[in-house]
């Protein structure tokens, strides 16, 4: 009687038969490819089966990348509506620089003497002691008169006092 030893099996008389006690008799050709076949097999089996896509490292990672969108929706919202209020403040601060510049400006040229003269002259209608002022009411001509609220607008200082003290005196 043949052992499994003798059959090329495991010396310590396992269950299992030997690859060799299943291949077919015939010759060295036929054994070698039926030996190829058994093995192409057994690395099929051997070969994990390709499951779904999403396993459970990937769904937790999904749901983490999903919870850190939600989370830093809101924070990035009013980022960006912060620096453009930020952006909209740094105009206006430009603007108000411009501004006390502009103002500045006016204040030195107010303190000239020169200036502050002409300013008189012009729009007060002050004139130096021993000159004479005229004032030539504007449209008298009737050819591009003023009428209502331009004629009293485009009037002195002084005739606008004395007209507002006629109409009230009048009454109307």
């Amino acid at each position: 009687m043949a052992t499994d030893r003798d059959r090329g099996g495991p010396a310590g008389g396992g269950a299992r038969p030997s690859a060799f006690s299943r291949l077919p008799q015939g010759s060295t050709a036929t054994r070698l490819r039926a030996l190829g076949e058994q093995a192409a097999a057994r690395v099929y089996r051997a070969r994990p089966q390709r499951r779904n896509r999403l396993t459970g490292r990937a769904a937790l990672l999904a749901l983490v990348v999903c919870s850190l969108v939600v989370a830093l929706a809101y924070p990035m919202r009013q980022w960006v509506s912060q620096q453009s209020e930020i952006a909209e403040q740094q105009r206006r601060a430009e603007e108000a620089r411009a501004a006390v510049e502009d103002l500045r400006d006016l204040k030195a040229r107010w303190q000239d003497d020169a200036y502050a003269e002409r300013q008189l002259r012009e729009r007060l209608h002050y004139v130096r002691p021993g000159e004479t002022g005229y004032v030539v009411p504007r449209g008298t001509d009737g050819a591009g008169g003023k009428t209502g609220q331009d004629a009293v607008d485009d009037l002195p200082w002084y005739e606008k006092l004395w007209s507002g003290i006629d109409r009230a005196d009048s009454g109307g």
